[in-house]
């Protein structure tokens, strides 16, 4: 027990410690100032190029958003995911060592060339969260958690951050044990999430793109912004377009969807308009006992 008060106390003072670095000390390999830079990139694209023209820069919960940027991206860490995640770790190998299992590495890629590395880990985090987004929809006890994201009303770049901090830990716990076994390094995370993130901008974005033949690759605001859409089809009663970063997912699955411009659609989800309007009372909301 002891063992993991330790790591619970070097956690809390190691994540301060490190996100105090991040800001002094910029690097290529600074994460706040590379999410700082990629969203004042995309926010600008918005700017100057906006899709839906009428709709206000500073647009409706754009403050809101920016507050869960700085939440699910530093706080909650700070606050206790960094410890609880370490601790995680930490429990896992302690019963895998029941066993005798020391290594849970299943495949060495080390010795691949980097490219192939980033490129192996890129389709295994991203098919893995695919899975992940469909369950949220199809799950009602995480589609109630995953209503804090579609309670946006007004897309933009900084809609991608709007989501419960439990998304977090599903995601994170979810992807571990595949991506622990074939032994990727942080380095590689580094790069695959900052691309991931970058494209997260895009599809949230109020731009008109959709990449033409990579549009069935990589997803796009134009496909993305069904995803959001208010009323879904027949076809398609718990959603559609679940991929992150890749489409391909949806086209191969049968979960596509853009049958024309999104551009003015309203989107939300049955009786939004009771949905709470502050961070509070959405991080709240999925705790209580909703009226069936």
């Amino acid at each position: 027990m002891e063992k993991y008060v330790d790591i619970i106390r070097n956690s809390f003072s190691g994540y301060w410690n490190y996100l105090v670095s991040e800001i002094i000390n910029p690097s290529w390999t600074n994460y706040f100032y590379w999410l700082i830079g990629l969203s004042l990139l995309v926010f600008a694209l918005e700017i100057i190029i906006p899709w839906r023209k009428k709709q206000p820069v500073i647009r409706k919960g754009f403050w809101l958003d920016a507050f869960y940027i700085l939440f699910n991206f530093f706080l909650f860490s700070l606050i206790g995911y960094n410890a609880l995640s370490n601790v995680g770790v930490e429990l896992f190998n302690d019963f895998l060592g029941l066993f005798g299992i020391t290594n849970l590495m299943a495949i060495e890629v080390q010795e691949f060339p980097v490219w192939s590395q980033l490129l192996i880990m890129f389709f295994i985090a991203d098919f893995i969260q695919w899975n992940v987004h469909r369950m949220l929809h199809r799950v009602p006890w995480m589609w109630q958690f995953h209503k804090v994201h579609h309670s946006v009303k007004e897309m933009g770049f900084a809609a991608q951050f709007r989501f419960h901090f439990l998304e977090t830990i599903v995601y994170k716990s979810i992807q571990y044990i595949p991506l622990a076994m074939i032994g990727f390094g942080i380095e590689q995370f580094f790069v695959v999430h900052m691309f991931a993130v970058f494209v997260g901008h895009l599809n949230h974005a109020n731009l008109d793109w959709n990449y033409g033949k990579l549009g069935y690759i990589f997803n796009n605001p134009r496909m993305h912004i069904w995803h959001h859409s208010k009323k879904l089809p027949d076809e398609h009663p718990y959603g559609m377009n679940f991929g992150l970063t890749l489409s391909i997912w949806d086209y191969i699955f049968g979960t596509a969807y853009v049958p024309k411009s999104g551009r003015d659609m309203e989107i939300g989800f049955n009786n939004d308009n009771d949905f709470p309007r502050t961070f509070l009372g959405q991080i709240v909301y999925p705790f209580k006992k909703q009226e069936q």
